[in-house]
Order: C-alpha cells, then structure tokens, then sequence
C-alpha cells in the first residue's frame, strides 16, 4: 500500500513537471567517495564507499485566480560500505551502514483573496525507505501524515528568492509497524522557508523552519508516570539549511544542516533525546537539472 502510494506520487510528479502552466523545477544530484587498499596493505587503514542520492521536485501553479497549488517532493538516500579485517587477516566487506534517508512529500493549496494573509490547507507524508531501527527491516516505516489549514503571507516572491510563512492548526497521524499501537496528536505549527542566491549568484541557499506545539497526544495516558510524561508537550523544531555551489553544468557542492529537537519519542523503550540534535552533510558530486 504504501509503495503504491509513493508510485501514485511519483507518477503525479512527473505529469506535472511536463504540464504547461506550472512554475518546475528538478534538482537530482549523486555524490560518491570511495577507497580501497589490497589485503597486503602494510597500514591499518580500511577500505569505504560512500555515496548519497539526493532528488528535490517542485511543481507549483495559480489554478485559478484565487487557488495557487503548491506540491515539494524530497527524496534522499545513502550508504556507506567499509572493509573489515576477518580473522584470516583478509579484508571483506560488511553490510552497508545507511547514512540518510528522507522520504518529503507536501501539497499545499492557498487561497489567494487579496487579504492581508491568505488562508491556506495542506498535507504531508514523511517517510523513509528502510527502517532499521529493529531486527527485522521495513520498508516505508515510519509514516507521518500531517493536516494542516490556517493562514499564510508571502512577503517576498520573484523568480530568484521567496520569503514566506504560514500559522495554523495541524492534525498528526503517527504509523509505526514497530509500535504496538499508532498514535496521532494536533496543535500549533509555524512554517517559515526562505530561499535566495548569494555570492553574486554562485551558492543557492535554502532554509525552512518548522515549529510545532502539541496540544492534545493520544497516548498521553500511557505515559503518564514516566520520564516520557510531558515529553509531547514540548515545543518540536526543525530547521534545515542547504547550500549548493554549483561548480559547473554537472559538478556541484552541496552543504547540508539540520537541527531537530523533538523530546516525544513513540518507542517508549527507546533512549530518552531532550537535547538539540545536529546532522552536517558535505558532498562534492554529480548534479542533474531537469528544469
């Protein structure tokens, strides 16, 4: 089922991005660093390869004069394979270890009323492609589906920046085949992206914020009377940046920032996070522009 939905995605995607009218682009981009030493390598070093699939699509349109449809889709995978000396002193390789995986699909309609903001709805489906987080690996698992609808305003809109934010109330369902039971919960959410060029147009730079208050959890009662009690009232951040340099036509750098914090955690017999988390990616590789 849900394979079947990610095709469905996939495939409005790609109808879209052919569509006349629509405002497109399609970045896909593969960065890869390798290296390898013989069995008879004097030295302790050891062989890895790594590399990272990043895809980020974007189709939006003024369906009518007061409808503006906005859908992003991110994909993001990677691995890294490394040797390990077995105890015949020969190097072998271990199962790749996986270093990201995003699966970032949010269609958004905003109804364009000439107000000072514009009253919007939206939904979201965040997954990941493996999940290995237990003894048996799932495909698609965990899911996330985010409904959202209250106000937004864009403060800046051209053909190289955009500044925007929305407000509203959100409604999360939480789908977890290692849990005994899905959840769901609903508050407060802020959105806040920006995008534009720097260094005279030679670094695209994009950022989002998202900021979510809990207001209700229902599986609020099942913590009560454990560290985890008030965990999901805790104000959740996401903020992203990304910069991309682009080199030449098919080479570019791209450096990726991520800070999370998000106290409630849906295993309860997991490590217990209440701190800032932070993810830095940097890679030189292959960029493709569809659009």
């Amino acid at each position: 089922m849900k394979r079947t939905i990610l095709i469905l995605v996939l495939v409005l995607f790609m109808t879209v991005l052919y569509a006349e009218g629509w405002n497109t682009s399609a970045d896909v981009s593969l960065n890869l660093n390798q290296n390898s030493y013989s069995d008879n390598w004097a030295g302790d070093e050891i062989g890895a390869i790594s590399w990272a699939f990043n895809a980020n699509l974007l189709a939006e349109k003024q369906l009518t004069q007061k409808i503006n449809n906005k859908n992003t889709l991110k994909f993001a995978f990677g691995q890294t394979h490394s040797q390990y000396v077995a105890v015949d002193s020969t190097k072998k390789w271990a199962k790749p270890d996986k270093t990201t995986d995003l699966i970032d699909f949010e269609s958004m309609f905003r109804f364009t009323l000439g107000l000072v903001v514009d009253p919007f709805t939206s939904v979201r489906w965040e997954s990941q492609f493996l999940d290995e987080s237990s003894d048996e690996t799932k495909s698609f698992n965990p899911n996330t589906l985010t409904e959202t609808f209250g106000v937004a305003r864009v403060f800046i809109k051209d053909e190289k920046r955009e500044l925007s934010s929305r407000l509203g109330a959100a409604f999360k369902l939480y789908i977890d085949g290692n849990a005994d039971k899905n959840s769901n919960d609903g508050g407060i959410e802020f959105v806040a992206e920006y995008r534009s060029p720097l260094a005279n147009d030679l670094i695209n730079y994009n950022t989002k914020l998202n900021l979510y208050k809990a207001l209700f959890y229902s599986l609020s009662e099942d913590m009560e009377g454990t560290v985890y009690e008030d965990d999901w009232k805790a104000v959740r951040l996401s903020w992203e940046h990304i910069f991309t340099a682009i080199i030449t036509k098919l080479i570019n750098l791209n450096l990726y920032v991520g800070l999370i914090y998000n106290e409630m955690d849906l295993d309860l017999n997991a490590e217990r996070i209440d701190e800032i988390q932070f993810k830095q990616t940097l890679g030189l590789g292959l960029i493709y522009k569809l659009f």
